[in-house]
């Protein structure tokens, strides 16, 4: 998510007049949520509040605010054949010129918001651990990329927050509660004692490992000896990437896991009721 607020800061920096334009009230389908936003200025925009033609009337009318051709800060718009659009919903917008106070409010909502992100830890650093990284760069989500070897961190996408260690096991208790750990080391028994420590934890919305289904067998033969119960094991995702694509290249792990890891995620966020 680095890169999304850093390309928003460049926009910020370069537009001198800019208007934010947010999605302030929703009715039935609608292509985006309350609380999705864009920012407009007279030749450019930045992020979206759901395309298409109510998107078009959007930016024109924020133009048009810049331009001092009108004064109406909100606007109701049906989604449905009269603009062009079938969602069948209804959206109230908001228009709000960027000074100095607009800018405040702005920096603050934005700062909630990815503090709010759950983290997405990567113990590992490796082929599918940078790709990992690269995958969840645009998603809504803080990544943190953990090694034992600085030269697989020097490696890593500057997306991701670095914390180099000899005991990589040791952070887990670290972890906040309702993130996800993904587990991906050069060394099988590191894998182990890191997953561990996280399966110990009742807290978290999701522990994967990369591996197989005989590194399955032999983690759970191992780990039921260091005293993990079958509910413990049931909670590991191993191996990682999902089983409808057979496609083993790192992207394509990395593809995969990052929806398993956004949709246990949200299970985590819907389930404790927030």
């Amino acid at each position: 998510m680095k890169y999304v607020v850093g390309s928003l800061q460049a926009f910020l920096a370069r537009e001198a007049y800019i208007v934010w334009v947010e999605v302030a009230e929703t009715r039935g389908s609608t292509p985006r949520e309350t609380g999705a936003f864009m920012l407009v200025s007279p030749t450019d925009s930045h992020g979206t509040i759901g395309g298409g033609q109510m998107e078009h009337m959007a930016i024109d009318h924020a133009r048009n605010l810049l331009a001092g051709m009108t004064t109406e800060t909100r606007l109701d718009i049906p989604l449905g054949p009269e603009i062009g659009q079938c969602c069948g919903g209804r959206v109230v917008l908001s228009f709000r010129t960027l000074d100095a106070s607009a800018r405040d409010d702005l920096d603050a909502m934005l700062e909630a918001r990815v503090n709010g992100f759950p983290e997405v830890w990567l113990f590992g650093g490796g082929h599918v651990g940078r790709a990992l990284a690269d995958a969840l760069v645009l998603l809504p989500v803080r990544t943190i990329a953990v090694e034992t070897r600085s030269t697989e961190l020097g490696l890593m996408s500057s997306a991701a927050s670095q914390r180099l260690t000899a005991m990589p096991e040791s952070l887990v208790k670290e972890i906040a509660p309702g993130s996800a750990v993904i587990i991906l080391t050069h060394d099988h028994a590191l894998d182990f004692l890191i997953a561990r420590e996280a399966l110990s934890r009742t807290d978290l919305a999701y522990t994967g490992m990369i591996g197989s289904k005989t590194k399955r067998a032999t983690f759970a033969s191992w780990a039921r000896d260091e005293g993990l119960d079958d509910d413990a094991l049931s909670r590991l995702v191993l191996p990682i990437g999902g089983k409808t694509v057979s496609d083993k290249r790192p992207a394509v792990i990395a593809a995969m896991t990052a929806a398993d890891v956004l949709v246990a995620l949200e299970a985590y966020r819907l389930s404790a009721g927030s």
